[in-house]
């Protein structure tokens, strides 16, 4: 019996904390906008959460003639609010409070000043309504000033306060319920936030039936336009008392329910992990670009406190902005991090910085010394003296040489660093032709390692290949430099055929000598020795001249087997050499790169987090 695994929704505090993640990761890299947002909803959430949850802050939001203040005194049962048809006449949010027993912070935060506690047993005689005793516990009814008032100083209050109430309510009328000021700037960013938006047609007294119908439908045609297709829709009349009963009953419901703020912190959440999508996908964010239609987003930034109405500039954190990547319906999706094999990209990197760090140069000089020190130690004795005054050609770049504070390994590894000073080479410098190589290189590097990255992860893994450039040259130039070439090794045949060549030498001068003493004994007129012969051949004719003929053949052959020796030294230098140019590309290309490719990784998994994505 097959056993299928039980999705589980992603809780509020994991999906706070993998915003919080994702902005970190996304930092230096995204539009400043777009993390500072993230931020933001961070720590609003992390205040809203600490304050009262058994009260929540209802808002009446809309424009100016709308019927909003009317309808505020309506379910308060109170003249609280100024009522105003032609000109706004709410400066300020005030607030009306149902068992406001400890609400005080919540007001506080919102920085609502004007408050009023409703004793739902007695009413304004000049208001009839209002809920009755104990219906709604903990509700903090808040009228709002006009979002379209022609004071600055209204609007940006209606924009701080939006973004921190738990439940919206917008009050429209027939006349401007289509308004694209109020479609563009707070209903359509608003489509993360269907559990808690109400919308309200007021005024429908002024309506035939017929007309109410008509404007309801294209109303809620307007609202699924906007993405917030099922958003409750009330069609009331403040003036009558028509649909009251039905938004309050629904207000009451919600209110009971306790749990609209974390609807509202969550709607939050996914708002801004969908303004880090649409910023990382490249399609519409920039720096300094709003992230809402006509508005900066996001009040404060995470070091500013919820509600101090300190925005970037001064809009609602609802959504992103609309844009050929986005759609109504379908936010942005994160795409899914490449499969890159660094290892795969090492080698073509390697042969570019190998050749500008002069390594080809290096190997012909490890064949080289070793053929030049195999000659001065091999070589006839008498001429060997001519090789010594020749330059080894290792110390001549300054390789090879004796490192008194570093400790060396096996062929191949590199002194560690800090192990002591190590001088520059005196390796040729790199050529104009050879950096451009070196430059290509990396850049090509980057581009393989980058393809199918979002361009502003694609521009990170760029700019992170080419961030330590500038230190490249003298890491390279390092990395020869302590790399054990493996040429400081004097083979046991150089001894035996150095012990040789003074053999044969000896050998060659004895039949000198000899000869010599016979020449003096015949200028002497001494009498002449016995003379031993090979055949024809006097013996210190022989010894004379086979030393000569044996010694420059045992060189001779020296010489061949330096050759051999000489490439196999090199093949094993270039080994080893690049082995150490390799960790300096993984070192300044390679791991960087990886780290950027791991961060976006990264960021693609708790960005589905943070959007609420089962798990």
């Amino acid at each position: 019996m097959k056993l299928l695994r039980r999705r589980t929704t992603v809780s509020l505090d994991d999906r706070l904390d993998a915003l919080a993640e994702a902005a970190d990761l996304a930092d230096g890299r995204l539009a400043p906008v777009a993390v500072a947002g993230a931020r933001s909803v961070v720590a609003r959430a992390g205040v809203r959460r600490s304050l009262s949850v058994d009260h929540t802050a209802v808002a009446l939001a809309g424009a100016t003639g709308s019927g909003k203040s009317s309808l505020f005194n309506l379910l308060s049962g109170t003249t609280l609010a100024t009522v105003g048809v032609t000109r706004p006449t709410t400066s300020a949010a005030q607030a009306a409070l149902w068992e406001g027993t400890g609400a005080g912070p919540l007001l506080d935060w919102l920085e609502i000043s004007r408050r009023h506690e409703v004793d739902a047993g007695a009413s304004d005689d000049a208001v009839t309504g209002g809920w009755a005793s104990g219906e709604v516990p903990g509700l903090v009814l808040l009228d709002l000033p006009d979002h379209d008032s022609i004071e600055a100083a209204h609007r940006l209050e209606v924009d701080r306060l939006v973004e921190l109430v738990d439940l919206l309510v917008w009050v429209l009328d027939p006349q401007k319920y289509a308004d694209a000021a109020v479609h563009d700037r707070y209903l359509r960013p608003l489509s993360r936030h269907r559990d808690v938006t109400v919308v309200v047609l007021n005024q429908i007294d002024r309506l035939s039936p017929a007309a109410v119908e008509r404007c309801l439908a294209d109303l809620r045609r307007l609202l699924d336009e906007d993405g917030l297709a099922g958003v409750p829709l009330v069609a009331v009349s403040a003036r009558t008392g028509e649909g009251v009963d039905e938004l309050r009953s629904l207000l009451a419901s919600r209110v009971a329910n306790r749990r609209s703020w974390a609807a509202r912190l969550a709607a939050d959440v996914g708002t801004a992990s969908d303004a880090l999508a649409l910023a990382s996908s490249g399609a519409g964010l920039h720096d300094g670009e709003s992230i809402m239609a006509g508005t900066d987003l996001y009040a404060g930034g995470p070091d500013s406190g919820p509600g101090s109405g300190s925005g970037l500039g001064g809009g609602p954190a609802f959504g992103v902005v609309r844009d050929a990547g986005a759609s109504a319906t379908g936010p942005i999706e994160v795409a899914a991090p490449p499969e890159v094999s660094l290892d795969g990209l090492a080698g073509p990197l390697t042969g570019a910085l190998s050749e500008a760090a002069g390594v080809p140069v290096v190997v012909a000089a490890v064949a080289k010394s070793h053929r030049h020190r195999s000659v001065a130690a091999t070589g006839w004795p008498p001429t060997r003296w001519i090789r010594r005054l020749r330059p080894d050609p290792l110390r001549r770049l300054r390789l090879g040489l004796p490192a008194p504070s570093a400790t060396r390994g096996a062929a191949g590894s590199a002194t560690p660093e800090g192990a002591g000073p190590v001088g520059r080479t005196s390796i040729p410098a790199t050529s104009a032709v050879q950096r451009s190589r070196m430059d290509t290189a990396v850049r090509e590097t980057a581009g393989t390692a980058s393809e199918g990255l979002p361009e502003p992860w694609a521009a990170a893994v760029r700019q992170a290949a080419r961030a330590r450039a500038d230190e490249l040259e003298d890491g390279l130039d390092r990395a020869v430099a302590t790399t054990s070439l493996g040429a400081s090794g004097r083979p046991a045949w150089w001894r035996a055929a150095g012990l040789a060549q003074w053999l044969v030498l000896l050998v060659a001068l004895s039949g000198a000598l000899w000869l010599l003493g016979l020449i003096a004994m015949d200028y002497l007129r001494l009498p002449r020795p016995y003379m031993p012969t090979v055949g024809e051949l006097p013996w210190p004719t022989l010894l004379l001249l086979g030393g000569v003929l044996l010694g420059l053949v045992i060189a001779l052959l020296c010489r061949v087997a330096a050759w051999l020796g000489g490439r196999r030294r090199a093949r094993r230098a270039s080994r080893a050499l690049r082995a150490s140019v390799g960790q300096v590309a993984r070192e300044f290309v390679l791991d960087p790169v990886g780290e950027e490719l791991t961060r976006y990784r990264r960021f693609a998994e708790v960005i589905a987090v943070a959007r609420g994505a089962s798990r």
